[in-house]
């Protein structure tokens, strides 16, 4: 069962692809390499979820210029099955990216690089995606991060333009067994799963450079976010 409802995806889709070529400075750091943001929004409440969770574990084996995460939203909590790994972090996340893009919320759905919005399994359309964003990607500025003991040394670079910088917490595998709900006698292997978002502060041109615990997760990614919420910078650990 899908929770979509969108009517006007593809009109949103020409209207964040417009933007997504409005160009920042040319002293932006376009030469910084940087993976492809994947977010799948998903549950293992959800039986039309793992052909996409699949598709997602599929990306995360083939290389690193793609950043795949899997955020497990709550909505489908109330339904049978409450997934373990269900924030209300990525519930939010998926509403913004439904506002913006006026599709709603529905699973399953992959975002990629902030940019467009497509069914989560369609993979006639997603890489075709992918493959726009590694040739046509902005990158306002570099940005590193290291493991220094329990803290995380996280380092954004100089360049042009305003941000949000968010600290994403994930977990590099997990396999459930299903007892309930849609998926219910099922056991699902999941790849980068999502245990915690949080933001760090904002970005506004200049170098800086953050020192934040650890969160709570065996993985860590930083992502620069545009005002209009492409992603215009990125990295994992």
């Amino acid at each position: 069962m899908s929770l979509r409802h969108a009517s006007l995806r593809h009109v949103a889709h020409f209207a964040i692809l417009l933007a997504s070529f409005a160009p920042w400075s040319p002293s932006a750091a376009a030469e910084v390499k940087r993976p492809v943001v994947i977010e799948l929004f998903t549950s293992q409440g959800c039986s039309s979820c793992p052909p996409a969770n699949a598709y997602l574990n599929e990306l995360v084996r083939q290389g690193r210029d793609v950043l795949p995460l899997a955020f497990h939203v709550t909505y489908w909590d109330r339904l049978g099955w409450k997934d373990p790994f269900s924030l209300s972090a990525a519930t939010d996340r998926q509403a913004r990216y439904g506002s913006r893009f006026g599709d709603g919320s529905y699973t399953p759905e992959i975002v990629v690089d902030g940019l467009t919005s497509h069914v989560g399994s369609n993979r006639a359309e997603i890489g075709p995606a992918i493959d726009r964003v590694r040739r046509t990607s902005s990158t306002a500025a570099s940005v590193k991060l290291a493991r220094n003991g329990d803290k995380l040394d996280v380092e954004i670079g100089s360049g042009e333009g305003r941000g949000r910088i968010v600290l994403v917490g994930f977990d590099r595998r997990h396999e459930t067994a299903i007892r309930r709900g849609e998926n219910g006698g099922r056991t699902l292997e999941e790849l980068n799963v999502v245990r915690s978002v949080r933001a760090l502060g904002d970005w506004s041109g200049a170098a800086l450079r953050l020192n934040e615990p650890m969160p709570e997760s065996e993985d860590a990614a930083v992502l620069l976010e545009a005002p209009d919420g492409r992603i215009v910078g990125a990295a994992r650990l």
